[in-house]
């Protein structure tokens, strides 16, 4: 239920407990996923050893497993989660998408843009490409820890391709040709390469994504000023009129 606030604002819960540990879960995750991906791809001019880089890759693959989980978990969550929570409040798709995308552009032509208790049509965009690459990142990221660190789930099956036999598997370990087939390994290795500059060039759109998500956050926060920011810590945005996507129903 919404809570009159001092006569003008009228407080509106949006945000569900899932919805919020997701979010910063996911914000603490990606940060630190960033900062070693970078010591990863400038190993050589950091000086990075070859156990360093393997440690590195390593610790990359734990976050990522924390990371890769709560995406999963978000992603089941837009099905049984409440209804700002699902796809159908984040897909820009739709003739009600259309109609409250029209609304909203209208408003800000106006200089007075009106609420959304969900995210705004623009918001959607944003989110949507959002989950694109990070589900892209969960994708690539889970094989490349394969092929590179034979972590979970595929090191074990990328072990056995590159393994001279059946009985020298056990001695396969990173960045060692010990009991490793050259062959199969470069095999493995042109395999891997497709994952890995996808990976690249998501990590780089997915940076930039998340500029422009804070950007527009703070712009939204300061023109619009309904909570946007805290509402991800209490789950609940301020209105001085009923937001548009708000049903009472």
């Amino acid at each position: 239920m919404k809570k009159q606030m001092a006569r003008t604002l009228t407080e509106y819960p949006v945000w569900d407990r899932m919805v919020r540990w997701f979010h910063w879960v996911n914000v603490l995750s990606v940060i630190a996923l960033i900062a070693i991906g970078v010591a990863i791809l400038n190993s050589k001019a950091l000086g990075v050893s070859t156990d360093g880089k393997i440690l590195l890759k390593t610790w990359h693959v734990y976050i990522g497993y924390v990371f890769v989980i709560n995406l999963a978990v978000r992603l089941f969550w837009t099905f049984i989660g409440n209804r700002f929570s699902r796809w159908a409040a984040i897909l820009p798709v739709g003739k009600k998408y259309k109609q409250q995308r029209q609304i909203y552009l209208e408003s800000i032509n106006e200089g007075k843009p009106v609420g959304f208790a969900g995210h705004n049509p623009l918001a959607r965009l944003m989110v949507t490409l959002l989950f694109i690459l990070l589900t892209t990142q969960a994708v690539t990221g889970l094989v490349l820890g394969g092929t590179d660190v034979y972590m979970p789930p595929f090191g074990e099956s990328f072990k056995a391709w590159v393994a001279e036999s059946p009985q020298t598997e056990a001695l396969v370990e990173p960045y060692s040709k010990d009991g490793v087939n050259e062959a199969a390994y470069q095999q493995m290795r042109d395999f891997r390469s497709p994952f890995k500059e996808i990976h690249e060039i998501v990590f780089w759109l997915l940076s930039l994504a998340i500029i422009l998500h804070i950007l527009g956050v703070v712009y939204s926060e300061l023109r619009e000023r309904n909570g946007l920011v805290s509402a991800m810590f209490t789950g609940k945005k301020v209105f001085k009129d009923t937001p548009v996507d708000w049903d009472e129903d």
